[in-house]
């Protein structure tokens, strides 16, 4: 089976380089959303926990458009999904969701990517050098739409972190390595190499994602659009590696979270939730 596989690789990437091959891929985005308060903070029932935990599952509920040609792609939200309507909770409660304003440019054959991404109203532009992910490739087949898929995996140790509030008071941040299994399906019919998000390095285009929190899935694939597809790097914002940025982006929350703590209402009856900036 490894050798069949192979040999239909070796065909289908032939087939990409003799060819100026293009495609746009839509992406629907799902995340398990587990959230859970302290029985006393802020005066909560379990009622309105629970509204607060099916909005903040409706607002990872987003659509994505990958458009790539066989070196280049561009990965960013269309913002054409519904945003949570809280208009059912208390008005004491607030809670607020920032635009996914990402974009990401993966070059493949230069193995580089640039990333542009907005944190508290600051333009960062993230560019690094771009690592191949680790897969591993199965034997499973199954059909996404009218595509054939290939099954691999990519296990990944990743830092996993938690902070628990009790009667308003905060603790102190926990910090935990844990394995990661992620799940791709990828078509040979579609010869790139690209897929959404920070996922790529297969042999076909990769349809599917599943890490057991987040589920990506294309539900559509436009490929050799009449229109030519002009694919342009980002090119604005304050230049820094992903390490650099990552410090910022805990820095920065760490803040957010200090400026929650002394902004606090004393009569206890006023939360605000953040999510994404």
């Amino acid at each position: 089976m490894r050798i069949i596989v192979s040999l239909v690789v070796l065909f289908a990437f032939a087939k990409a380089n003799a060819q100026d091959f293009q495609g746009i891929a839509t992406y629907q985005t799902q995340r398990h959303v587990s959230f859970k308060l302290d029985s006393t903070a802020a005066g909560f029932s379990d009622d309105i926990q629970k509204t607060i935990q099916a909005q903040m599952k409706k607002q990872f509920q987003r659509e994505y458009k990958l458009v790539f040609n066989t070196k280049e792609s561009i990965y960013k939200e269309e913002e054409n999904l519904d945003k949570p309507d809280i208009g059912a909770l208390q008005s004491s409660f607030q809670i607020k969701f920032s635009g996914n304003n990402d974009v990401r440019y993966n070059n493949t054959k230069e193995s580089r990517l640039t990333r542009k991404s907005e944190l508290l109203g600051k333009q960062f532009l993230i560019k690094d050098s771009l690592q191949k992910p680790d897969w591993k490739l199965e034997n499973e087949t199954k059909t996404i739409g009218r595509y054939t898929c290939f099954k691999a995996t990519l296990t990944e140790e990743i830092e996993q972190r938690s902070l628990t509030t009790i009667n308003g008071e905060e603790g102190e941040e926990e910090v935990k390595k844990v394995e990661r299994v992620t799940t791709a399906w990828y078509t040979l019919d579609i010869p790139v190499n690209h897929g959404p998000d920070r996922f790529w390095g297969l042999p076909g285009l990769i349809m599917e994602i599943n890490d057991g929190k987040q589920v990506i899935l294309c539900a559509k694939v436009v490929l050799n659009p009449k229109e030519k597809i002009n694919i342009e790097e980002p090119d604005k914002g304050k230049e820094v590696t992903t390490e650099e940025f990552s410090k910022i982006s805990l820095e920065k929350t760490k803040e957010l979270r200090e400026r929650y703590q002394s902004n606090r209402s004393g009569d206890g009856n006023s939360f605000e939730i953040r999510i994404g900036g």
